[in-house]
């Protein structure tokens, strides 16, 4: 007989692929496509970038947190890491539907430092989505133990992508149109 925490795993296990697979495969779609007549909102990419960092601040904090026993606090922090990487990636899609793609100009090595940044950058935070809901459903199923240990590879990955993401501001900022 297949217990009730079983049947929640397996609910949430399906939402996660759904989500996993939906949320890259609509932000390329619309990546691509540009809003006719819309007003260019050149003025997002510096707020974005700042999301990344102050949710990169966040994550530190929410691990610093838990070490230290305030588990209440860490799933706020947590809770807000979620909500800000979220809406990063509706100021981003909203950028890029409104704004022609900024090409780096750096020359030499610093721009295969650039692109391979941005690379990494890109496949970690496709890869980071399923992590993180993996993660925090353990959470609600009470399964802390799991949680730890995704949270071990999880965290990492999450920091990364986060850094990175104001690596890359600022390496093309110097680039952009105004």
């Amino acid at each position: 007989m297949i217990d009730e925490v079983s049947i929640k795993e397996k609910r949430f296990n399906k939402w996660i692929t759904v989500i996993s697979v939906a949320i890259p495969l609509v932000v390329a779609l619309l990546f691509g496509y540009k809003l006719p007549n819309a007003e260019p909102l050149s003025f997002l990419p510096p707020i974005y970038a700042t999301i990344n960092a102050l949710t990169a601040i966040l994550l530190i904090t929410a691990v610093v947190a838990i070490k230290n026993g305030r588990r209440g606090l860490h799933q706020k922090l947590m809770t807000t890491c979620i909500f800000l990487s979220a809406l990063f990636l509706v100021m981003y899609v909203a950028y890029h539907m409104t704004s022609e793609s900024t090409i780096y100009g750096g020359e030499g090595y610093i721009k295969y430092v650039y692109y391979f940044i941005l690379f990494t950058h890109i496949v970690l935070s496709i890869a980071v989505i399923p992590l993180v809901l993996i993660t925090y459903s353990k959470v609600y199923l009470d399964d802390f133990e799991s949680h730890r240990l995704w949270a071990k590879y999880t965290f990492p990955i999450w920091l990364y992508v986060a850094v990175t993401g104001v690596i890359v501001y600022i390496m093309i900022s110097p680039y952009y149109q105004t």
